[in-house]
């Protein structure tokens, strides 16, 4: 797998809330509100736009690296998904 392809690898997934469809990514990169993202894994492949994400219950517009933020995404993830920035 070509990183080209894939975009540019800015986190992974350390958690995810299947009840309420929520994802704790691990940022090794920048990301902000309105950014597309694509979460991919062994099981999982698919794109989205980031809404809204949170650290600690609190509303964030941009998180940098080495942050821990929440997110709601729109399908089911694993812990070691690797999240990408699609341009």
């Amino acid at each position: 797998m070509a990183e080209e392809k894939l975009g540019k690898a800015i986190g992974k997934i350390t958690h995810f809330f299947d009840k309420i469809s929520v994802a704790v990514i691990e940022l090794s990169g920048k990301l902000k509100v309105g950014d597309k993202i694509r979460i991919k894994g062994f099981t999982t492949d698919f794109e989205q736009k980031i809404d809204s994400m949170q650290l600690e219950h609190e509303q964030l517009k941009e998180a940098k690296k080495g942050m821990a933020i929440g997110m709601k995404v729109k399908d089911f993830v694993r812990p070691h998904d690797m999240v990408y920035i699609v341009k």
